[in-house]
């Protein structure tokens, strides 16, 4: 658990710290904002991609020999990042650190539900997204500081000294689990699962740079669309598919996808915004920003471990309807109150959406594996946690090209309850209401007792 806890952290940690030295690594290699921006879709793009590949992987061959490589696989991703002479060497290094760190998400759920008994794993789930709570929270903090005291490739040599480190834990700590007699790996129905999410995220991001009426962003879509039935079809024909079309039939699983997609989406878009929201509105500092975020963060880390222990106990689905209703209610009090004002009452907002996804997070993913039979689980939980990151960077993205599309109109505010004078924000927050408004309506599907165990395929 420590080894798994503490390769969630380093990821996390990587990526968030990465993202605040992103306007100096622009101007150190004389890019734009769009070149520049590929030093994070890049990474987005693979990590969506490889995720469900590394927990299909996971069925077939030893977790812990898996796991050992994708550290190593990130760990020389950042070694090419911190001695990259250009952009495009270090736009390489990121997407070496996400085709390893890829790994990590997919492994750390899919050993929880094979290495523990049922009553332990809702607990262990909770412990390992709050690491995700917390290096989120210092990651910002971290990279701030250690760009502006070695200079921002100090961050790649810090990423390349913890993951070698986490190589000999892996090796030395995680259960070797023996390969399934079944080695049979369906490379085309994975390079279709991929390019269909790769795609749509894409296109996502070409929307909102360039419009969604771009031929950039709508034949992206259109590609991931013919993607998405490309695989339907293979894993229907073929021997031994990526994925058992069973498991989309699972309508306790789909929801459980559903409800990771769009809290995701919800919880990630609100903390792009508050931070532009207090630093254009408010006038804050960046550091400043960072603080408004602090106790959602803080919260996070601490509920996370309570609520997975907790949805062992009464199960998962009345706790996600509980944390769904705390984010809803603090996305509505932001869109009401926060927008344009106090960033004390903004604070106090996000600190009710950091505990409302605490206990939403780690019941909807032991939900998800409670529900999958055991021979499925790593393929399960790494579809589940690829959406759930994709999640993570559509919201932004679409979100964001809706606030600029209200900016530019200058109209009233969506929500009649708002009066004051930051209109588009109040808009964005009214939006991530609706991507929890659906998150809820998901739930419905859920299992009453979801949380309680995996369960075993009928013969």
């Amino acid at each position: 658990m420590l080894v798994l806890i503490s390769a969630v952290f380093v990821t996390v940690l990587n990526s968030s710290m990465v993202n605040v030295v992103v306007p100096v690594i622009g101007r150190e290699f004389g890019a734009s904002a769009g070149q520049v921006g590929w030093v994070i879709t890049g990474y987005l793009l693979v990590y969506a991609v490889g995720i469900p590949l590394y927990g299909r992987v996971s069925d077939l061959y030893s977790i812990r020999s898996t796991f050992t490589l994708g550290l190593v696989v990130f760990a020389l991703g950042s070694l090419v990042g911190a001695l990259a002479p250009n952009l495009v060497v270090l736009v390489v290094g990121r997407i070496l650190q996400a085709a390893g760190g890829a790994a990590i998400p997919a492994l750390a759920s899919a050993s929880v539900a094979r290495f523990l008994p049922p009553g332990e794993r809702g607990g262990a789930l909770g412990l390992v997204l709050s690491s995700v709570g917390v290096g989120a929270a210092v990651g910002p903090i971290v990279g701030g500081a250690l760009a502006g005291l070695a200079g921002w490739q100090s961050l790649f040599y810090a990423s390349l000294v913890l993951a070698c480190g986490l190589v000999v834990g892996a090796w030395f700590a995680l259960p070797h689990t023996r390969p399934s007699g079944e080695r049979s790996f369906d490379l085309p129905g994975g390079l279709l699962l991929g390019l269909a999410a790769g795609l749509f995220l894409f296109g996502v991001t070409q929307g909102q740079v360039e419009g969604f009426g771009s031929p950039s962003s709508w034949g992206s879509f259109a590609g991931s669309v013919f993607a998405a039935v490309g695989f339907t079809w293979r894993i229907r024909t073929a021997a031994h598919p990526f994925a058992p079309p069973d498991l989309f039939r699972n309508g306790p699983y789909v929801a459980a996808v559903v409800v990771g997609f769009s809290s995701m989406l919800a919880n990630v878009t609100s903390l792009v915004f508050v931070p532009l929201l207090v630093s254009e509105v408010n006038g804050l500092s960046p550091a400043s920003a960072g603080l408004v975020l602090a106790p959602g963060a803080v919260a996070l880390a601490i509920l996370s471990p309570f609520a997975g222990r907790l949805s062992d106990r009464v199960g998962a689905k009345p706790l996600i309807l509980a944390g769904l209703g705390v984010m809803l209610l603090s996305a509505l009090f932001l869109s009401t109150f926060g927008a344009g004002g106090s960033p004390v009452l903004v604070s106090l907002g996000m600190l009710g959406f950091g505990s409302g996804f605490a206990f939403a997070n780690s019941s909807t993913t032991n939900a998800a594996q409670a529900v999958l039979p055991r021979e499925e689980v790593g393929v399960g939980l790494g579809i589940f946690q690829g959406l759930f990151f994709l999640g993570g960077g559509t919201g932004p993205a679409v979100i964001g090209a809706f606030f600029a599309a209200r900016e530019r109109a200058g109209d009233d505010a969506l929500n009649p309850l708002y009066g004051l004078g930051a209109a588009p924000f109040s808009d964005a927050f009214l939006m991530v209401c609706a991507a929890l408004v659906v998150s809820m309506l998901a739930t419905l599907w859920l299992r009453g007792s979801a949380g309680k165990g995996t369960k075993e395929k009928k013969a």
